[in-house]
């Protein structure tokens, strides 16, 4: 079963920085994508960002591009998530996801972190 293992979220004002990351327990297929989504407060869970293993492409939804880089790390089967000129509308519970080549759905996602909470004050 894999394991997604996230961490580095936590407060920050608005205008700030914090960098997610997420270790995969097991090795990620060329075929699969691996990335965040996240879930704001009373708000359903979206997609943010992801990386298509086999090629490093990456994707991002509207709202976070030109803020939002995702990485890969040096270790094997972990991603970064730099989320530079954050804003209190970010605020949100960002789990990391392994899915399939183009996931962005959350019907497409086959595992799931647990969960790592980003506050941005204002």
């Amino acid at each position: 079963q894999v394991q997604l293992v996230e961490s580095g979220g936590g407060l920050v004002q608005a205008g700030g920085s914090l960098r997610l990351s997420c270790a995969s327990s097991v090795r990620i297929s060329s075929a699969a994508a691996l990335g965040w989504f996240r879930q704001a407060p009373g708000k359903d869970r979206e997609f943010a960002a992801a990386i298509r293993w086999g090629d490093g492409s990456t994707y991002y939804t509207d709202s976070v591009k030109g803020r939002f880089t995702i990485s890969r790390g040096n270790a094997k089967n972990t991603v970064f998530l730099q989320m530079n000129s954050l804003k209190p509308e970010d605020t949100a519970v960002y789990y990391c996801a392994l899915g399939p080549y183009g996931m962005g759905l959350i019907g497409d996602v086959d595992s799931w972190g647990q969960g790592t909470q980003v506050t941005v004050s204002s």
